[in-house]
């Protein structure tokens, strides 16, 4: 039992703290050579940019007017953007951009079959996939392709930014500095007084886990960093990466992780992924732990299910990045059981050492803790029904 409390606590230390420290020290005392990323302006690559959209008619103005207005030649640019069964007016929403935007009507098959369908309508040297909801800065494609100047790089992620992260990146505000007010929850059983939630002017509602998300993003880029340094990132940020033409295998129709799938088959392939934080898109954080807690379980049910689509990632000869990918991807999938084992094995020796209690002590504090911030989260979104105020109404509070 002992030995199990042991190497249960030492395992979940290393994948959240040792591994961290051992790429901080690799990436300074044994970096990759950085990539190549001089290119003039004249030899500047084709791109395709592919987004899947499912009924985002509401978004799609915006995004590809964002597109079009990107630094990067019009004549090298190829926006694509196929409509995964979309019953909204997400097509004529796209008509209006005429040649600008190439359209592909889909049946709904998913976003994998969609990203399918638009890489094979694509013309360009690199692909860039995008998502409907996230901005680009202006120069985001040209740092994003730059790398690719580089023979050896194959694929590249951008930066994701969050709107609680920094105030501003590449002249662009985030959502912190933007005015807001607030608005009540009115309670569905009528009892007791309802929750205020901050909305931006724009009628919004402001993250209520934003604090918590951005820590964790920090957390995750900095291993993404210390990852390329050293060869390649375990894998891409959705909203924001691109890839060499070639090097595109289709996607199983039930893939859940384009993002790490497609990087990962490139690093299989003999190439790096490599990081570039001057990429940037925009995003906003989760509205509340629900969500949150969705895409958390979406991400490990994808990482699972990449085990079975690329199996050649489990042999250490075949994955250059094995002990990355073992660390990072496979440790955070064990890292549940080991909790269990370690919470079950510090009740078995708490009686015969004080480390054990103590380590039985320290347990149960931070599971009554998050249990109880989960309760609190989950009564207030049981018991109360979110008025948004839309952003006519939202301005004149603001203007009253």
């Amino acid at each position: 039992m002992r030995a199990l409390f042991w190497i249960s606590a030492l395992s979940i230390g290393y994948v959240y703290a040792g591994y961290p420290l051992l790429l901080a020290a690799w990436a300074r005392l044994r970096p990759c050579p950085p990539p190549r990323t001089a290119r003039p302006d004249d030899d500047l690559p084709t791109v395709s940019i592919v987004i899947a959209a499912r009924n985002e008619a509401a978004k799609l103005t915006a995004r590809i007017a964002n597109l079009l207005a990107l630094d990067y030649p019009a004549e090298r640019r190829q926006i694509i953007v196929v409509s995964d069964g979309s019953s909204d007016d997400t097509l004529n929403v796209l008509a209006t951009f005429g040649a600008a935007v190439e359209t592909i009507d889909a049946p709904a098959r998913g976003k994998a079959a969609s990203l399918n369908a638009g890489v094979a309508r694509a013309t360009g040297a690199i692909l860039v996939f995008a998502d409907a909801r996230q901005m680009f800065s202006p120069d985001a494609v040209r740092e994003l392709v730059a790398p690719f100047a580089d023979p050896a790089v194959g694929a590249v992620t951008g930066e994701l930014l969050l709107d609680c992260e920094a105030s501003e990146v590449a002249g662009r505000r985030t959502g912190i500095e933007r005015r807001r007010l607030f608005v009540d929850r009115r309670i569905r059983d009528g009892r007791g007084p309802g929750r205020r939630l901050d909305v931006d002017r724009r009628g919004r509602v402001e993250s209520t886990i934003a604090e918590g998300v951005g820590l964790y993003w920090t957390y995750e880029k900095r291993l993404r960093q210390w990852e390329s340094a050293v060869d390649s990132t375990l894998g891409a940020t959705g909203a924001i990466y691109a890839l060499r033409r070639p090097l595109y295998r289709p996607l199983p129709a039930t893939s859940i992780l384009d993002d790490v799938l497609t990087p990962m088959r490139a690093v299989l392939a003999g190439y790096r992924v490599v990081y570039s934080g001057r990429a940037f898109a925009f995003d906003r954080a989760a509205i509340d732990a629900d969500a949150e807690q969705r895409r958390k379980v979406r991400t490990l049910a994808g990482n699972v299910q990449i085990l079975w689509q690329e199996p050649r990632l489990l042999v250490p000869f075949v994955n250059r990045v094995w002990l990355q990918y073992v660390s990072h991807k496979l440790g955070r999938l064990l890292v549940p059981y080991a909790l269990l084992t370690l919470f079950a094995a510090s009740v078995a020796l708490s009686a015969g050492a004080a480390i054990y209690t103590l380590a039985l002590i320290a347990q149960c504090a931070l599971y009554l803790l998050a249990g109880y911030g989960a309760w609190l989260e989950h009564r207030a979104s049981a018991r109360a029904d979110l008025v948004v105020t839309p952003p006519v109404a939202a301005e004149r509070i603001l203007n009253a």
